[in-house]
């Protein structure tokens, strides 16, 4: 019996036990779909968490008053706190002088939320922060209309604003937000510049803020400490030059703290490599453990399979018994009933497959791009399928095995 017929009569057993087919493969449906769910949003994370730093720079790094280090337990987390003073300007002022291997550095402080008003209408929730002109180059921000703050207006601390495009369509539905003025707290700012829309991460919207200039922040919203504290953003002369210039300003700080060579930075310097590093190392284990999920419904599949094929030979020995007396070998048998537990899991495989396609649509939609590359599904095809004959086999050996003349005699 050839490839075709056999997969001919294979089709033709499921499709005559359709609803019996399908509840057989919900196993292996859900397995399928949760395992393809999985890899999409680990790694369309991973490719967006990518796309971010890439976005940032390579070579762009942060110095701030907290590692990640000092966040693995709550004594870490107070001992840091006592330890790590607030950073400050002279700190920058000695990394630019003293530095050889930077490109440009520049402060930025910490957001909070106020409320911004424009005559009637406002907006609460909205992040507020301050930066140094120069981060417009460190950070490569994406102008739409206007412009970004000179170093004049930095220096004398001029109350104007550079927006999210959220914060001017909503205040200023009408157009004409660049010039216009919005209020924080009763003290007027006016709009120089407005960005680029990024749209949201995580269901959080990225254009919700207004920026001033540092000084003005500064001296407008409660001093540069606490929450409002601040952090410096360098580059690296060229990307070759990352790790040398990093090590270099961690240098500098000691020295500028006076931090014992025996005794660990009061400061902390994140750069691309360590949150990647720390996304891995979070999604890594998260994602094994929710793999098992979508593994043990293949193995629940599985023997739900092994359980209907097992009955599927009992319904049909007396078709066996005709099939032997007319001269089928038990390698016919064997690779019929093998052929059709493989189709009838790998029907399921697509069908979980078409599902976890429609949710990353949806995941694409509200959260973040997501996408199952073409070897992940050909994998879960591939894998439903021997799923499929594993279960299949001992099923199909037992129908090879019948004994024609006693498969002939079965009611």
């Amino acid at each position: 019996m050839n490839f075709s017929e056999t997969l001919k009569l294979a089709l033709s057993a499921i499709w005559a036990h359709k609803l019996r087919s399908f509840l057989t493969l919900l196993g292996v449906i859900i397995g399928v779909m949760t395992f393809m769910i999985v890899v999409s949003l680990l790694l369309g994370f991973k490719a967006y968490v990518d796309e971010k730093l890439a976005g940032i720079g390579s070579n762009s790094f942060t110095v701030r008053r907290f590692s990640f280090d000092d966040f693995k337990d709550t004594d870490s987390i107070a001992a840091a706190q006592r330890r790590n003073k607030e950073l400050t300007f002279d700190e920058l002022e000695f990394i630019k002088a003293n530095a050889k291997l930077i490109g440009l550095a520049g402060a930025r402080a910490l957001p909070n939320s106020r409320e911004v008003k424009r005559g009637n209408e406002s907006l609460a929730n909205v992040r507020i922060d301050g930066a140094e002109p120069v981060i417009r180059d460190i950070e490569k921000l994406d102008i739409a209309e206007g412009r970004y703050f000179t170093d004049a207006e930095n220096d004398n601390a001029v109350r104007v604003a550079y927006v999210g495009s959220d914060v001017a369509n909503k205040l200023f539905p009408q157009g004409g937000a660049v010039g216009g003025e919005i209020r924080i707290q009763g003290i007027p700012y006016k709009i120089i510049g407005i960005q680029t829309t990024k749209g949201t991460v995580f269901g959080q919207p990225q254009d919700n803020f207004v920026q001033f200039p540092i000084k003005t922040y500064g001296a407008n919203f409660g001093g540069l400490r606490n929450s409002r504290g601040l952090y410096f953003s360098i580059t690296a002369k060229d990307d070759k030059s990352m790790d040398a210039a990093v090590e270099e300003v961690r240098t500098l700080m000691r020295i500028k703290r006076k931090v014992p060579y025996d005794e660990k930075d009061t400061f902390g310097i994140l750069t691309p490599d360590a949150i990647s590093g720390l996304v891995t190392r979070i999604v890594g284990p998260i994602g094994t453990v929710i793999l098992l999920v979508p593994t043990i419904a293949l193995l629940v599949g599985a023997i739900v399979v092994m359980n209907i094929m097992l009955v599927a030979v009992t319904e049909r020995t007396k078709e066996i018994g005709i099939r032997k007396s007319m001269g089928a070998r038990q390698s016919d048998i064997l690779r019929q009933f093998l052929f059709e537990a493989a189709t009838l899991c790998m029907f399921g495989g697509f069908i979980g497959l078409v599902i976890a396609q429609l949710a990353g649509l949806i995941i694409t939609r509200l959260f973040f791009q997501t996408s199952i590359p073409w070897w992940a599904a050909v994998l879960a095809i591939v894998f439903s399928g021997a799923v499929g004959i594993v279960s299949g086999l001992f099923p199909a050996w037992k129908a090879a095995r019948l004994d024609p003349i006693e498969a002939l005699r079965a009611d």
